[in-house]
């Protein structure tokens, strides 16, 4: 689109399938080749990805060219197809329905990037539902709890 200029930044949060630590390290780094990948074919710009076996934040910089929901059918439906292709774990992978995303000034971008770098060091305090939580309260996202990422059983 000619003279569209935008600065769009968004962190995508979303979970493995009933929360299962099923994303292994030694296949994830390939997964978020795999998922910058797709995210690069749609236009957008990958800033950063990392996560914890059981869910994956990824920071963007987004095009006005697709909307949110449609990128993330892609990065969840070819993820999960990849994976499940590569035989990379026993049965079926999926990831939870549902996702969230959150928008950054720019100025907060190093911020966010820094956080999803130390996932592992973040997540010996807080578990993901906790995690997530936060989140919907710091951005004043109004939530019904029926919805929120369950604990694994």
């Amino acid at each position: 689109m000619a003279n569209t200029y935008t600065q769009i930044h968004i962190q995508l949060v979303f979970a493995v399938k009933y929360r299962q630590s099923l994303i292994e390290h030694s296949w994830k780094d390939e997964l978020y080749k795999y998922i910058t990948a797709i995210v690069q074919n749609k236009t957008h710009k990958l800033l950063i990805i990392n996560g914890m076996p059981d869910h994956l934040h990824i920071l963007i910089g987004m095009r006005p060219t697709q909307s949110l929901s449609d990128l993330l059918q892609h990065i969840k439906g070819d993820s999960s197809k990849w994976i499940n292709e590569r035989r990379f774990i026993k049965g079926k992978f999926e990831w939870q329905e549902g996702y969230g995303a959150f928008s950054y000034s720019k100025s907060q971008v190093p911020g966010v990037i820094t956080y999803i770098k130390n996932q592992e060091q973040h997540h010996s305090k807080k578990n993901f539902r906790e995690e997530y939580l936060d989140l919907l309260k710091q951005f004043e996202i109004e939530y019904d709890e029926q919805y929120i990422f369950k604990n694994p059983f």
